[in-house]
């Protein structure tokens, strides 16, 4: 059995931010960059209405996160933790959720 990757750390408040507007102009074709949270620890973060169409989120740890309202379209959810993540609204459509982790999630 293959070793899960120890998570990144978790990005500044700021870096964040920053990785969201660069993700909002890639998906503008204004340049920017596509959101990349491989493996970041996004523990309790609030992404509440964030658009992460198309995000890679591939071992990311959202663990009680807030993702009410966020658009998830598309992106690599792939052995991501959700467990009691907050995804009331949230758009899946697409969403590759290969092992990830729903336990306790709200998806209603």
């Amino acid at each position: 059995m293959t070793p899960t990757p120890a998570p990144t750390p978790a990005p500044a408040p700021a870096k964040l931010q920053e990785i969201l507007a660069a993700h909002k102009l890639w998906l503008a074709c204004e340049g920017g960059k596509r959101a990349n949270l491989r493996g970041a620890d996004l523990a309790n973060a609030n992404l509440r209405g964030a658009n992460l169409y198309r995000a890679n989120l591939t071992n990311a740890n959202l663990t009680g996160s807030n993702l009410t309202g966020s658009n998830l379209t598309g992106s690599n959810l792939t052995n991501a933790n959700l467990r009691g993540a907050n995804l009331r609204g949230a758009n899946l459509t697409g969403a590759n959720l290969t092992n990830a982790n729903l336990i306790d999630a709200d998806l209603y």
